[in-house]
């Protein structure tokens, strides 16, 4: 769930040059820790912190947005 979280993010590139501000993760980071629990749980921090974003990536993912920060307390 949150590599598809992540996916939406990149989505947009807005949002993802914020979530790269916000976070302090360079795109070089992004990718070596697709498998990395913190930078995953980044990425679910960050649709946290914007409850927008947060609705929205999980329309996209077709989960309820309790959902998604569930799998971030799982990480």
């Amino acid at each position: 769930m949150a590599l598809g979280a992540l996916g939406w993010v990149l989505g947009d590139g807005d949002r993802a040059g914020r979530l790269l501000a916000l976070t302090g993760l360079t795109p070089e980071a992004l990718r070596g820790g697709l498998g990395d629990p913190a930078v995953l749980g980044a990425v679910l921090d960050f649709l946290g912190q914007y409850e927008p974003d947060l609705v929205a990536a999980a329309a996209h993912l077709q989960v309820e947005p309790a959902q998604l920060m569930a799998a971030r307390e799982k990480l």
